[in-house]
């Protein structure tokens, strides 16, 4: 089996800093891939990424910007393109996580999880396009468990999670004559590491749900997802929500 599947390629992570977004940054750095490891604001985590990356003996760069901002978004797959020439990979995983119940959440929290969540995805796959139409690339979203079960506190990030799946079938069906595939990633009930800016504490609904393997997951395991829709074994994948949560939920 080919260690480096992704050698020569060029991906672009959002939300890369920390946990499932950090993991994906590392593990295709691992499988050969030139990585811009992007954050909006946290440079200090984008640094140790790309060190981290660097000690690995691959190849990154931090790519400062907030995925909401068409200008920032441009200039940084500008900054792509004019390092590497190319781009094979988006990893749309930029999210927002915090918990409020419905009837005490501000439009400006609702705004919020669409904005980074979908908006992003949708600012960072087509500033991408051209790109990816040259190279017949893939774009892997990173979605969530709760779109297809609901939680309580979360309807904003519920909303916004079950629109990338939604995102994520259409363009399926309009990228597929460039030969780029589109599918996303659901992890469910992973251990990460909850920061205030971005996710809340804890969230309510992992209580009410358990794994069929008796565990939490790992964010290197979701990683390993994607590290696979991007490769070669995958070209023959597109329009998909790989359920990656220890059985917690069954998809169908």
């Amino acid at each position: 089996m080919n260690s480096t599947p992704l050698a020569g390629q060029v991906a672009v992570v959002t939300g890369a800093g920390r946990n499932i977004g950090r993991a994906i940054a590392l593990a295709l750095a691992d499988a050969g891939a030139r990585v811009a490891v992007n954050v909006r604001a946290s440079r200090d985590e984008g640094d140790a990424v790309v060190a981290a990356i660097a000690a690995q003996r691959g190849e990154a760069m931090l790519c400062v910007a907030d995925v909401t901002d068409r200008a920032q978004v441009d200039a940084m797959v500008a900054a792509v393109l004019a390092r590497h020439g190319r781009i094979d990979l988006l990893v749309n995983n930029a999210a927002i996580r915090q918990e409020a119940a419905f009837g005490d959440m501000s439009f400006d929290t609702w705004r919020v999880a669409q904005s980074v969540c979908v908006d992003g995805a949708f600012h960072c796959t087509q500033a991408a396009l051209p790109a990816l139409q040259a190279r017949g690339g893939s774009v892997v979203n990173i979605g969530g468990m709760t779109a297809a079960t609901g939680a309580a506190h979360r309807a904003h990030v519920v909303t916004a999670k079950a629109a990338i799946g939604g995102l994520t079938r259409a363009l399926a069906h309009e990228l597929a004559p460039f030969g780029i595939t589109v599918n996303c990633v659901s992890p469910g009930l992973v251990d990460t590491v909850r920061h205030a800016a971005s996710a809340s504490a804890g969230p309510a609904h992992h209580a009410a749900h358990a794994t069929l393997v008796g565990r939490r997951g790992t964010v290197e395991e979701i990683a390993s997802a994607v590290v696979w829709l991007a490769g070669p074994g995958a070209r023959f994948t597109t329009g998909q929500t790989l359920h990656v949560n220890g059985g917690a939920y069954l998809g169908v």
